[in-house]
């Protein structure tokens, strides 16, 4: 069983990847990360697909806390399709069983991590990547996703709008909080290596930022804390200037761009995953306020008149959108709108 309340969004990856999903009729998948954010929305769709398309997979999860997901989210372990087993990504022991496909979408990427434990943050998603490559090449997988990030190409240029796969800039390798973006950016290498030397498949899409169901409220991602407070009626605020510019794809079109990554991506060829559309930080929350039902008010906690640098993070999906035939299809009112409402409806 699904999600009822994402039928409509889970319908539309179905209309829009069915080709694709078809490939996956039958075949043995290995997903990390999926009782995250990216990982449920992974599982509701192969759920419906099996629903509607017969899919017929098996879906191997690992999770470190097995009982505290199965609270939550009770009527994945009613379906068929899924096992879930408990371990950490760094020692998990490795199934004996063989698999077509793994997706690799478990990292740590809390923000208070980055300021308390830095290099716990870039150990985790280090070796926990290099420990699920040796499971890859154990199980002898045909094609690996690795989910990476836009981070890894550091502080935008200003005169860049749209920072393509081949923009070679980096993190500042002397601030700590560069931690998680170094460390993903050093997981893409141990990719390519052992692409190279065991002959595995590897898939690789750098994630921006995105917006949908299941998104944290309470984190560190900004469009969350405001259409948290749009729900609770509090007044929309702005931690910083509210200037820097960033784009949101809708979780349907996120996961339509993963599966066909996966499934028709070239081997360690990097794919941009988002929207190429900028939005300001603060036209985002006037933007939220917009659709409430009711006027909230608006408070942006620095302002200055100092001049700095625009700050941007806008991926280019040329790439992705000349080789894979991908497009956004949800704008970012609509992908807002729909967020709102399932969130109401869960409430």
């Amino acid at each position: 069983m699904f999600n009822l309340l994402l039928k409509k969004d889970l319908d539309q990856i179905l209309d829009h990847s069915e080709n694709i999903l078809g490939i996956l009729e039958g075949k043995r998948i290995f997903l990390t990360g999926g009782t995250g954010f990216f990982g449920k929305w992974i599982l509701e769709t192969f759920a419906r697909a099996n629903d509607k398309l017969n899919l017929d997979a098996k879906i191997v999860i690992l999770t470190r806390n097995i009982s505290g997901f199965q609270t939550r989210n009770q009527y994945f372990f009613h379906n068929k399709l899924f096992t879930f087993i408990e371990g950490d990504i760094n020692n998990f022991e490795f199934p004996e069983e063989k698999f077509d496909y793994l997706i690799h979408g478990a990292a740590e990427s809390n923000s208070e991590m980055y300021k308390s434990n830095p290099l716990l943050m870039f150990d985790t998603i280090l070796e926990g990547t290099r420990h699920v490559l040796e499971f890859a090449v154990k199980s002898e997988v045909k094609d690996l996703l690795f989910i990476s990030s836009g981070a890894i190409y550091g502080n935008q240029p200003a005169e860049i709008v749209n920072v393509p796969e081949d923009y070679f800039g980096g993190p500042d390798i002397n601030v700590v909080t560069a931690s998680y973006a170094e460390a993903k950016r050093a997981a893409e290498m141990l990719c390519t290596l052992y692409s190279s030397t065991y002959g595995i498949s590897i898939k690789i899409a750098r994630c921006f930022a995105f917006v949908g169901p299941y998104i944290p409220l309470n984190q560190h991602f900004a469009i969350g804390n405001f259409i948290s407070n749009l729900l609770q009626n509090q007044p929309i605020m702005i931690k910083g200037d509210g200037t820097p510019i960033r784009s949101y794809l809708y979780t349907t079109d996120l996961v339509i761009w993963l599966l066909t990554i996966l499934v028709k991506g070239a081997n360690c060829r990097p794919y941009n995953v988002g929207s190429e559309s900028g939005i300001s930080i603060e036209n985002l929350a006037k933007l939220v306020a917009s659709i409430s039902d009711k006027p909230l008010e608006l408070t942006i906690l620095t302002r200055t008149t100092q001049f700095n640098s625009l700050q941007r993070y806008l991926p280019s999906t040329k790439r992705a959108q000349t080789e894979l035939g991908l497009s956004q299809i949800i704008d970012i009112e609509d992908s807002i709108r729909r967020t709102i409402d399932f969130y109401r409806a869960s409430i």
